[in-house]
């Protein structure tokens, strides 16, 4: 899975793009300026393969939230619904489920397929990368918030990916710019981090992207990064709990990766982990050399959990930010959506400033 440059293809994109290697392009921010031109990004990238290539995006809410104004709703930190949980259970799944809802349903109708979301680490209090984005510290109430996400953005059809396993939120250090290391054994991983993976959530994601992140007392041998690592993805992932679907690495691109060497080993080391698709991010110069160089065969099972991954179903609703606009439904989810909002805001006055130019509805 690659990315692109700007707001429309180049050239030099369009003929990358329709290499049988490649099978996926994930969006950024520099990818959006307003709801036409993203929908014509993506009607030119999916026009390109058939099937069609997997258009995705780190789509959250919070600080990690890709397209914020003109069809876009600014969805609340996951933080807050774990802060909704402590006064009101209930309306916190509510919440969540109109939030997964709405994200997911607003990207649908710009022709994207699947958000890299929830993030199912621990908020310990520590975490650089991690922090708001996490729903809360019980990893029962993550699970549960989560799957009611999970459950909002399956209504529109939409698959979802939990991250980053086995867990990101107990290291300070950002795997975006070091090479973090949890310390913790495999058990305490086992009791905590690992637990929302061993809740009925994990049946119901499409995917799960590993952490780079060493977990040296944890893992049996010589430890590497979780999405390097056989023990975690073949052994615990797939066979311990049991999980059939994809499993994505995370940008191999970041530094808490490069310890796998140049671009081809870190391919070839998440490919021979388990992982089903490789992302590679924000060095087009590095995806050349690696089309050019040799890439690891894709196998019979990988081909199968790719053709089973779930799409946003073509209801008439979601055939474009107008039509979603005129659908009751997204209404309402989306004042509940507001309304937890306002409360984030009511304490953070970057969030309420945005508000002003974010929260506006699709179409």
């Amino acid at each position: 899975m690659v990315d692109v440059a700007g707001l429309a293809l180049t050239d030099e994109e369009r003929k990358r793009l329709c290499d049988p290697r490649i099978g996926g392009v994930i969006l950024f921010a520099r990818n959006y300026a307003d709801s036409a031109q993203l929908r014509a990004l993506t009607g030119e990238i999916r026009a390109l393969r058939s099937p069609a290539l997997i258009i995705a995006v780190d789509h959250e809410g919070g600080r990690v939230q890709r397209f914020r104004t003109d069809g876009f709703t600014c969805l609340p930190a996951m933080r807050t619904l774990g802060s909704l949980w402590a006064s009101d259970e209930s309306g916190a799944q509510a919440a969540a489920r109109a939030a997964g809802f709405v994200l997911a349903a607003e990207l649908a109708a710009h022709g994207i397929d699947l958000s890299f979301t929830p993030v199912l680490d621990l908020d310990c209090g520590c975490s650089r990368a991690i922090g708001s984005r996490a729903f809360h510290r019980d990893p029962m109430v993550v699970a549960s918030l989560a799957l009611s996400l999970v459950t909002g953005m399956m209504d529109v059809g939409m698959g979802a990916v939990g991250k980053h396993f086995p867990g990101h939120g107990h290291v300070e250090a950002d795997s975006h710019h070091d090479i973090p290391v949890d310390e913790r054994t495999f058990d305490v991983l086992w009791n905590e981090d690992i637990a929302p993976y061993r809740h009925g959530l994990l049946r119901q994601l499409a995917g799960v992207m590993p952490a780079h992140v060493i977990y040296p007392h944890a893992e049996p041998g010589e430890a590497g990064p979780a999405g390097f690592s056989s023990f975690w993805l073949k052994e615990v992932l797939r066979e311990r709990l049991g999980f059939g679907g994809l499993i994505f690495s995370d940008d191999l691109n970041m530094a808490g990766a490069l310890v796998a060497g140049d671009i081809v080993g870190r391919v070839t080391a998440a490919a021979r982990a388990g992982c089903d698709m490789w992302l590679v991010c924000n060095r087009p110069d590095l995806v050349a050399e690696l089309l050019a160089r040799r890439m690891p065969k894709i196998d019979r099972a990988t081909r199968a959990r790719l053709a089973t991954l779930p799409m946003p179903a073509p209801h008439p609703w979601l055939a474009d930010p107008l039509a979603l606009a005129q659908y009751p439904p997204y209404h309402q989810a989306r004042e509940k959506v507001l309304a937890v909002l306002s409360m984030e805001s009511a304490n953070d006055p970057v969030m309420a400033a945005a508000l002003s130019g974010a929260a506006r509805p699709a179409g």
